[in-house]
């Protein structure tokens, strides 16, 4: 009886197969925010996000256990993993205070603000009441480092004299109440008002120049 060789995997076969594992949790997230935005959180099944990444919903739980889970992998993959890298750019920063805060407004406009992923605010905002470990999540991953990163600015003003003094725990909320309005006008609002009633981008620039101002030490 001939012996049969066993045929060797089509190593490329095997390669876009561990490609296409591996592209999964990023394809999972981008539908999972997708859905997120458009239709909130207690209204998005794992279901649909399953099907809008193209996978089984027993393929989601292998990476995610609960929407909760995916939930807080949305916020992480697209707000919190961002707060370690401006960190290390404010750390090497070379120009004044009042051009940091410049940069990090627009930092924060051209990688969150101007993006589907400003949708999340919106979302723990108008949900906080009904999934409070959510918020508590969101909580320590975004808002306590994004103060701490404001309050290193504007305490870096000060120490350098660019700044009059000030209560910078309370100055911070200046700065996250305007990407606060930036993300409700956008995502609330914008679809019903006229395009030309305001540019977010505009508006930022704008206020973040006033508060500059009302902060620098005169001359």
């Amino acid at each position: 009886m001939p012996h049969h060789q066993a045929i060797p995997a089509n190593p490329e076969a095997v390669h876009k197969r561990e490609r296409r594992k591996e592209a999964r949790p990023v394809e999972l997230l981008e539908a999972a925010l997708t859905l997120f935005v458009e239709k909130g959180y207690a209204a998005t099944k794992v279901e649909e996000v399953a099907l809008r990444a193209g996978v089984s919903k027993g393929t989601l739980f292998l990476y995610f256990d609960t929407k909760q889970d995916l939930f807080k992998a949305v916020i992480r993959a697209n707000l919190a993993d961002h707060f370690p890298v401006w960190n290390q750019e404010f750390e090497s920063f070379q120009g004044s205070t009042a051009e940091m805060l410049r940069y990090a407004m627009n930092s924060w406009w051209e990688r969150i603000g101007n993006t589907k992923a400003s949708g999340i605010t919106k979302l723990v905002t108008s949900e906080a009441s009904n999934f409070p470990e959510v918020v508590r999540f969101y909580e320590t991953e975004v808002m306590q480092p994004g103060n701490r990163l404001f309050q290193a600015i504007l305490q870096r003003g000060i120490d350098s004299g660019e700044f009059k003094p000030m209560a910078t725990d309370v100055a911070v909320y200046s700065l996250i109440s305007t990407i606060l309005f930036i993300t409700m006008w956008k995502h609330a609002f914008s679809a019903c008002a006229s395009p030309h009633v305001l540019n977010p981008e505009v508006f930022l620039q704008q206020h973040v120049d006033t508060l500059i101002q009302g902060w620098q030490r005169p001359a």
